[in-house]
């Protein structure tokens, strides 16, 4: 029998928002921990930091026990992916050179005969195309570099302000699951996958399309929920 493969979305590790279960850092480090040589697979479906950068002599030390967890799961013959989000776009090497895990936009996995097509879904939507081009103003190498000269303390701090502010905004804004749903379909067909997990949202379900499933683990913030897979099936899991 093949052993289970998890995803997981949205911890928003780093801050610590009205109504966030205390403490989540340290309980994801304990789910980690807990399938060591019991699982095939751990997906990480983006935003799992409010803000990540990598300098070239700096790591943000506040997560030592997550890098050392995640560390650990390789070590026990876990396949360990993470998928780039909206907050923690900028990964650099240290998580495939230094703790074996692959980085990823985007990624499709072989799991337990089932073809799925992973990615975080941020920029789905068609009413965020202020954020796309936001997006590609952020991730533009010069001005990565420019962000690179600032010291790590005032940038983190800097990164963190505008998250807070476009949060705010964020979380005023009406989720339109039906354009995810559509694009997750049409995702499903154009790489002739079974599966579309996603993230961003916050949104947790498993959504039957006409070419497949489309599904979201939802957030580990407030309410954390994971997707499982066994057996070749999907299942939400509360925690």
């Amino acid at each position: 029998m093949d052993l289970p493969a998890y995803f997981i979305s949205d911890a928003h590790l780093g801050i610590e928002p009205p109504g966030a279960v205390p403490n989540r850092e340290k309980k994801l480090i304990e789910l980690l921990s807990s399938w060591k040589g019991k699982a095939s697979h751990v997906v990480v479906i983006g935003d799992l930091f409010e803000f990540w950068y990598e300098y070239n002599y700096y790591i943000a030390s506040a997560h030592f026990d997550l890098y050392r967890a995640f560390a650990e799961l390789v070590e026990s013959g876990v396949e360990v992916h993470l998928l780039q989000g909206n907050h923690d776009f900028a990964y650099g090497d240290f998580f495939p050179k230094k703790l074996g895990v692959q980085v990823h936009k985007s990624v499709i996995l072989e799991i337990q005969g089932k073809r799925i097509f992973v990615t975080h879904g941020d920029g789905v939507p068609k009413s965020d195309c202020g954020y796309r081009f936001l997006r590609k103003v952020l991730d533009f190498p010069l001005n990565r570099f420019l962000f690179k000269q600032i010291h790590p303390d005032w940038g983190m701090g800097l990164a963190r302000f505008v998250g807070r502010n476009s949060r705010k905004y964020g979380e005023s804004r009406k989720v339109k699951i039906e354009e995810y749903l559509e694009w997750g379909d049409r995702m499903l067909k154009k790489e002739h996958c079974d599966f579309c997990i996603h993230g961003h949202h916050h949104i947790s379900g498993i959504w039957n399309m006409p070419n497949g499933v489309v599904a979201s683990p939802g957030e580990f913030i407030k309410k954390p929920t994971i997707l499982s897979l066994e057996n070749g099936g999907l299942k939400l899991v509360s925690l």
